[in-house]
């Protein structure tokens, strides 16, 4: 057997660097037998995700509307969000962003449309909280369709001791009028 040679001062001088850079490291994520946080599931209501908004709304059914009186139309594509603990893990602060694709119809009389959105919370089949929201899309001259991201959403989510972030979904979706909904229904 050769003898071990003694450790380079080069390599103990990396030694030295990396042991505060580890330990700064190990105060990121979840501790010793801690798990990261369930997060709520969030998804697009099918009853409210696709919008269909005409000119003179069909007072019968929504399939005599004529397609040239569509000001607008428009689909909720998907939620994007994260999740972490807050209060001291007593809540769950979910964060996210709707996308929505838009178009403009042939009756259109803007460049811009305001569209209200709704976020509700469910606790299995009950619904806990809803907030619409609304927002502003401008169409650029020429183009009639755009797909835009709102603007992030925070929403705080209560967490007792069987109560986890799994638990809530949060559904998104277009806040139709009546007509506007039996025309998403129609499809």
């Amino acid at each position: 057997m050769s003898p071990r040679r003694p450790p380079s001062p080069r390599r103990a001088v990396h030694a030295l660097v990396l042991l505060p850079l580890l330990a700064a490291l190990a105060g990121c994520g979840p501790g010793r037998d801690e798990f990261a946080p369930s997060c709520p599931l969030a998804r697009p209501l099918a009853a409210a995700h696709r919008l269909e908004r005409y000119r003179h709304p069909a007072a019968g059914a929504p399939d005599v509307a004529d397609p040239a009186d569509l000001e607008a139309s428009g689909l909720v594509l998907g939620v994007d969000g994260k999740c972490r603990p807050v209060a001291g893990g007593r809540a769950l602060e979910a964060t996210m962003r709707v996308r929505m694709q838009l178009e403009r119809g042939p009756a259109a009389t803007s460049d811009s449309l305001d569209v209200p959105y709704f976020i509700a919370v469910a606790q299995g089949s009950r619904i806990l909280t809803k907030q619409v929201f609304s927002t502003h899309v401008a169409f650029p001259s020429g183009n009639n369709r755009v797909q835009m991201t709102s603007a992030p959403i925070a929403i705080r989510l209560p967490l007792a001791a069987k109560t986890t972030g799994a638990d809530y979904t949060i559904w998104v979706g277009f806040q139709l009028t009546e007509a506007e909904y039996r025309a998403a229904q129609a499809h």
